[in-house]
């Protein structure tokens, strides 16, 4: 998803203009939260880092293919931001619904 070509399309209402930021930090928080609950016991700085190097070559990638995306430091802020939502709520929903 990260490395469609991107594409401007302000035909339908909940198009705007930091949309792809929103995507971003929505794609990550899953990434996140998939990652974490796969492996519980993985430390966070671990977690934090596997996150990082994902986030860094999808954003390099985007911009070496030449597909209309391009590398921009505000999306990795987002996908790090996304990262830490996904780590946090499968954190509380662990200690919500799971412990004593």
């Amino acid at each position: 998803m990260l490395l469609r070509p991107g594409e401007e399309n302000h035909e339908f209402w909940f198009m705007f203009s930091g949309i792809d930021k929103v995507l971003h930090v929505s794609i990550f928080a899953a990434l996140g939260f998939c990652l974490i609950a796969s492996f519980p016991r993985l430390k966070f700085s671990y977690f934090f880092q596997i996150i990082l190097i994902y986030a860094f070559l999808t954003e390099i990638l985007q911009e070496e293919m030449k597909l209309g995306r391009s590398m921009e430091a505000l999306d990795i802020v987002a996908d790090v931001a996304g990262c830490l939502l996904g780590y946090y709520t499968y954190r509380l929903f662990i200690k919500k619904f799971f412990s004593p």
